[in-house]
Formats: C-alpha cells, structure tokens, sequence
C-alpha cells in the first residue's frame, strides 16, 4: 500500500497542487473587496416601474461589470475544473478528486499500520512519534 500511495502522489500531486491554487483563486476573486458600485449601475440593476417576475421565474438582475480580480472568477472556474482543457482536463480533474480521497484512506490505512506496529513491541503507543 505504501508503494501505491508514494507512486501516486508523484503524478497526482502536480494536479491536486493545480486544483488547489486555483480553487484559491477562485475563492479569493469572489471575497476581493470591490468599490461601491455607481449610481449608473444601481440604475441598471433595478427593474423598471411595475415589474413583476412571471410565476415559476427565476427573475434576476443583471449582473454589474466587474472589473479587477472579480472579472477573472469565470477564468478560475474553469481552469479550477479542467474544462479549460476539454474532456482531458475533466478527466483529469475529476481522477485526481478520486486520486485525494484513496489518499486520504491509504494514509489512514499506513497510520493504523505503523501505531499498531508500535503497539505490538511493547513501545509506549503514541499518537505521534518521531
């Protein structure tokens, strides 16, 4: 198990490190603080004088021009996911989620193994060891 786990995260690792900076970026490009937005854009958000959205509409205003980091929240996503890179990209995304989770569970698996090791010759059982 140990092998797989190091193999792996050799080729993984690179794509975990790309989803992860550009999840980021992502996040960061949406809590970036903006200006307060102008009167003319205040204007374009409110609909006109007795609007009503029809019955099982989803009515919204449109969206103001952003500008900045805000305007590159699309770019992110799509780098985020891997659509970027077509069918590829999603492949790869959606290899290296599954690559992250047997991560997690052969970590845990090694973890068990070595206290359980430590356990059995009679060494003090730690939760940490050096």
């Amino acid at each position: 198990m140990r092998k797989w786990h190091r193999w792996l995260s050799v080729f993984f690792g690179v794509f975990m490190l790309w989803i992860a900076v550009t999840g980021v970026l992502s996040q960061v490009a949406v809590l970036w603080p903006s200006g307060a937005p102008d009167a003319a854009a205040q204007a374009a958000a409110t609909p006109p004088a007795g609007f009503e959205c029809p019955e099982g509409w989803r009515c919204l205003p449109p969206r103001p021009n952003t500008s900045g980091i805000a305007s590159l929240t699309g770019l992110f996503h799509h780098l985020h996911s891997g659509e970027s890179f077509g069918a590829v990209g999603t492949a790869i995304s959606v290899l290296s989620g599954l690559a992250l989770v047997f991560f997690s569970i052969s970590g845990l698996w090694l973890y068990v193994q070595m206290w359980r090791f430590r356990k059995n010759r009679s060494l003090a059982p730690r939760w940490f060891w050096k």
